[in-house]
């Protein structure tokens, strides 16, 4: 299983930071290379053309099976002709933090003292539970159930075995090889972050455990089924799979703080972009993208000519 640092940074809100300085306009047909060598790598995408220049929504999805037949080089090669590249929220986490998870971090891996997940289960997500427990020799009934679910997910299911560099980290990579000017789409705190998820009820997290026993129940084939989707740009397949829901239903993507805030700062950013000369290329998770009033719909009911994959 991951550390925690991936969990806890896959999808927090952040503010919106300033604009880059003006840099120099490249031709239209340096733009339609890099947006042609983009789309070859196998990873969906989106374009917004505009009188300045050209943005680029990459569709992340996160760990992709080594297996799946995209080509990561082509993004490469993308990244090095962009003249900017935006990613993800940046989590600011200090010794601090670290010190306060290390000594309180019982209250995130167990359910309240004296409670057990009979006290909090329906009858048919008990048996569901009890079945897995008894599956793979585990005893889930202290268990935190967003603990249980990453269990699930990670171990029992091995989503992220074998898997790949994500898109943003391939694009983190060429960015800095070329000092291309990147930033993240905004910054938050590890104390926030800390403070929200030892203030989370167990009750809130329940969805999140019923859709990782979903997806654990489907079977590992699952795991392939969506990465050869995302690579076939089959968007409304991958967002379908039983674990792109699960893990869309975990926190902090259903933090009610959290989930809108960060849909709000990529749509700014991305229109910000959009004034922009030249090419700004931006890796953003496939799920606030592509979901009903996710930033792809945001993006279109302002007006804004989005070519790419149906989602």
């Amino acid at each position: 299983m991951r550390g925690s640092g991936f969990w806890l940074g896959v999808a927090i809100a952040a503010m919106p930071v300033p604009l880059w300085a003006n840099e120099p306009a490249a031709t239209d047909e340096a733009n339609e290379e890099i947006v042609v060598t983009a789309r070859r790598s196998g990873a969906p995408m989106w374009t917004i053309e505009t009188r300045a220049g050209v943005v680029i929504l990459v569709g992340e999805i996160a760990a992709v099976p080594k297996a799946t037949p995209w080509r990561p080089e082509r993004l490469e090669g993308a990244t090095d002709r962009a003249q900017r590249v935006i990613l993800g929220t940046k989590a600011k986490v200090s010794p601090g933090d670290i010190l306060r998870l290390i000594f309180k971090g019982g209250g995130l891996t167990k359910l309240p003292k004296g409670r057990v997940a009979a006290d909090y289960l329906t009858a048919d997500q008990l048996k569901r539970l009890r079945a897995l427990e008894t599956r793979f020799d585990q005893d889930y009934a202290r268990s935190n159930f967003l603990m249980t679910a990453f269990d699930l997910l990670s171990k029992r299911l091995s989503f992220n075995k074998d898997s790949a560099d994500d898109a943003s980290d391939v694009v983190r990579k060429a960015a800095r090889q070329s000092k291309i000017p990147t930033r993240p789409v905004g910054e938050v705190r590890g104390e926030d972050m800390l403070d929200n998820l030892f203030a989370a009820a167990p009750e809130t997290h329940i969805p999140c455990l019923e859709a990782a026993m979903a997806a654990t129940e489907a079977g590992g084939d699952i795991v392939m089924e969506r990465g050869r989707a995302w690579t076939e740009f089959d968007v409304p397949a991958v967002m379908a799979s039983p674990l792109e829901e699960a893990l869309g239903r975990c926190w902090p993507w259903t933090n009610d703080g959290f989930g809108p805030e960060l849909r709000q700062t990529w749509v700014g950013a991305i229109r910000d972009a959009t004034a922009q000369q030249g090419v700004t290329l931006a890796v953003v998770p496939l799920r606030i993208l592509a979901e009903d009033g996710g930033v792809l719909d945001l993006l279109k009911a302002q007006g804004l000519p989005i070519t790419g994959p149906a989602w």
